[in-house]
């Protein structure tokens, strides 16, 4: 490829991509040559601003029509920037909650490396939403799975965050050797890496053994890729890594990772496998298969909120919880409605909002604690009613009650379930184990408000958590009274 043919690219649909990218080498710099005895919530307060002019960038993209650049390896659709808002927004949440972290065991001494590593695995996940190509999608994955081994053991005097990044980089490693070797796959029966040549090619294929390497290679990437969603039963990695990793990073891996892993899965099963290998029915590989989307989805749902009543660590609880959510979106996957982007999209913002929100109580009320037990909020309402008022509202949020965005998520899953072929055994294990997750999530309220306080001592909340708090709860407030905002904003995109 030629400097001609550089110059002749679009460059300005890939400035979100290359403003994080900028600051990530900015502040791996800046890191390395600053003294030892220096603060370095400088770097994430940088890191913050460089996620805003990311979000502006954006912002100042929606109006752009879709453009495809590098062979159209990269692709700047309504998809990738809807999804990028998300991202974006739910990072600049998650570097709050690290400034107002305090460093122990080990932290203190690599802090510095806990932004700029965020950072690039963020810019992993931004490239997977606008990939148009799997060699990209990989290296996407990859950027953002690498990193998050990383931060997921950066506490390297602690135990726990040790056997964490451990049993994150076995199963990442594991999850990743399968979705690779179901893409190759789809490589050897296509002859190519473009998503659009792969449908167009795959769409013709008649041959029963052809669209029988084509099931097995639908089946390696969806188990592959389960891993990431720590949907069951692949989901055996994450209560320890929720629990051994600093609550920053658990709030990333519930909240970025998964939304990362659903943009991929959406890019690549709708993309390779919509219309592939129609065969007699006249239905692609996805609609053959999607008996076994329906099980995983069911079993996710059930394992989820069911060995959620059992935790006593909140974040082993929010791991399960995040188990169960990955389920209630692989439902919408399954039934594939009309409004099954919409709906995905909807519920990954109203769940960013909630999850994040809660962890920035958690982070406060748990404060160092590696144990970070539920029996920790007890009497909270004491110690800071205003604190136990914003954390009651995110758990009626997740549980879905009706007035918060967690509701009308739900609502949309549940609705779309009866789209087409009606799906009514997922729609009665949607809500049977919506009411499971009531008894874990009143558990805490229960604490909250009605146990006594076994240290009455006041909680100081920093400035990053307040913020955090205040987004989280506006947002899940606003989009569960008026979700048409959400509606109208995908339906103007290009």
């Amino acid at each position: 490829m030629d400097l001609e043919t550089l110059k002749s690219f679009n460059w300005s649909v890939m400035t979100p991509e290359f403003i994080i990218l900028g600051v990530t080498a900015l502040l791996t710099l800046l890191d390395l040559f600053m003294s030892k005895k220096q603060d370095r919530r400088i770097l994430g307060w940088i890191g913050i601003v460089g996620i805003f002019a990311a979000i502006i960038s954006v912002t100042s993209l929606l109006g752009t029509e879709a453009t495809s650049i590098l062979d159209d390896t990269f692709t700047l659709d309504a998809f990738g920037k809807s999804f990028k808002l998300i991202l974006l927004a739910g990072a600049a949440l998650v570097m709050f909650l690290a400034i107002s972290y305090e460093a122990k065991d080990g932290l203190e001494e690599y802090r510095g490396e806990f932004y700029y590593l965020f950072l690039t695995a963020l810019l992993g996940a931004m490239i997977m939403t606008s990939s148009g190509d799997l060699i990209t999608l990989f290296v996407g994955l990859e950027l953002l799975s690498i990193s998050s081994y990383i931060l997921a053991g950066i506490r390297k005097h602690n135990l726990k965050s040790n056997e964490s990044a451990m049993k994150y980089v076995i199963n990442g490693g594991i999850s990743t050797a399968i979705t690779l070797f179901g893409m190759s796959y789809v490589y050897g029966l296509s002859g190519s890496t473009n998503l659009f040549e792969i449908a167009n090619i795959l769409s013709g294929i008649t041959d029963g053994q052809q669209a029988y390497l084509l099931g097995l290679a639908f089946l390696m990437i969806l188990v592959g890729l389960s891993f990431k969603l720590a949907a069951a039963p692949f989901h055996m990695w994450a209560p320890d890594v929720y629990q051994g990793a600093p609550t920053p990073v658990t709030a990333f891996l519930s909240v970025i990772s998964k939304t990362a892993g659903f943009v991929i899965i959406i890019r690549i099963l709708i993309a390779v496998f919509y219309n592939a290998a129609p065969g007699v029915s006249g239905e692609g590989i996805l609609f053959q298969m999607h008996d076994y989307l329906a099980v995983i989805a069911a079993v996710t749902m059930i394992i989820g909120n069911v060995v959620a009543l059992k935790q006593t660590n909140i974040k082993r609880m929010f791991a399960y919880s995040s188990i169960a959510h990955a389920g209630y979106i692989l439902v919408a996957l399954t039934t594939l409605s009309s409004n099954m982007i919409y709906s995905i999209w909807f519920y990954l913002l109203a769940y960013m909002l909630m999850n994040l929100g809660a962890f920035a109580v958690i982070q406060v009320v748990a404060g160092q604690s590696d144990e970070a037990r539920i029996a920790d909020f007890a009497g909270l309402y004491r110690r800071s009613p205003v604190l136990a008022v914003l954390m009651g509202i995110l758990l009626v949020s997740l549980a879905g009650f009706p007035g918060t965005a967690g509701f009308i998520g739900k609502l949309n899953i549940f609705v779309g379930a009866f789209y087409g072929t009606p799906h009514y055994v997922l729609a009665s294990i949607m809500i049977a184990t919506t009411v499971v997750s009531y008894f874990y999530y009143f558990g805490v309220m229960t604490q909250m408000f009605f146990r006594p306080a076994s240290d009455e001592r006041k909680l100081n909340i920093p400035f990053g958590i307040v913020v955090v708090l205040l987004v989280a709860v506006v947002g899940s407030v606003l989009f569960g009274i008026m979700p048409n905002i959400a509606l109208d904003f995908l339906n103007n995109l290009q």
